[in-house]
């Protein structure tokens, strides 16, 4: 795993500080997270940590994004989510003392806080409003993965393509041209989607055809977003 370290950003100047469970901190809380976390930078590719490795710490996203995966019996990794700016990876396996159930590797550029274990758990001890919000976190999570299941066990492989990029369009965002933004390899779609890569790539093909999307490389273009839902069935 290849880090650099970095500047270590204040939370009291981060932007994404109000829309996180780190809003609920006091003032001298935010300045003992400030005085005992860490920060680091990684490239694309780098492994933050590895399912079933312990845990000795939290990670906040300061920039950049993170997928996380499950690796099979075969080696073929199922992606369960990406995590963006703001986002906390890790606290589960922390409060649960187990091992990490997901790897973590960084989907591009990325610079991460990291919150050592001991500083965590005494946030979630003291501050109620803080244990609250994470415990909210924590379902919404379990409710994603619910879905993820479900469709898994009861769509076909277009209609889980489809809602991918929808579950894409919602977590990232368009461009003012109508391009995600986000860039995926067509092996990354097929591990979120979990089928071969060779499934992705016709399907794409059949969704250009039918003229819902565009494809530029890995820039994907939505076009008809009522007919991908229709497809997907996910309203």
């Amino acid at each position: 795993m290849k880090r650099t370290n970095l500047e270590i950003p204040s939370c009291n100047d981060c932007r994404q500080v109000h829309h996180t469970v780190f809003k609920h901190l006091t003032q001298d809380e935010l300045d003992t997270l400030n005085f005992e976390k860490g920060c680091n930078h990684y490239k694309r590719g780098n492994i933050i940590f590895h399912e079933g490795n312990k845990g000795n710490g939290v990670y906040c996203i300061y920039e950049g994004i993170l997928k996380l995966y499950k690796t099979g019996i075969d080696g073929r990794k199922q992606i369960i989510r990406f995590a963006q700016k703001g986002s906390l990876i890790g606290f589960r396996s922390v409060l649960s003392n187990e091992s990490a159930c997901t790897t973590a590797e960084a989907l591009n550029d990325i610079s991460l806080c990291f919150i050592p274990a001991k500083t965590f758990v005494a946030l979630v001890q003291n501050n109620r409003n803080f244990s609250m919000n994470l415990i909210q976190l924590s379902c919404k999570e379990l409710g994603i993965a619910n879905r993820f299941i479900l469709d898994m066990a009861q769509k076909n492989v277009r209609e889980r393509l489809a809602e991918v990029l929808l579950l894409l369009n919602e977590t990232f965002g368009k461009d003012e041209n109508n391009i995600l933004k986000i860039s995926l390899t067509r092996v990354e779609i097929a591990n979120i989607v979990g089928t071969a890569t060779e499934s992705v790539i016709r399907l794409l093909s059949e969704f250009k055809k039918d003229k819902l999307i565009e494809l530029n490389g890995r820039n994907i273009k939505i076009l008809r977003e009522k007919e991908l839902e229709r497809i997907s069935d996910v309203y």
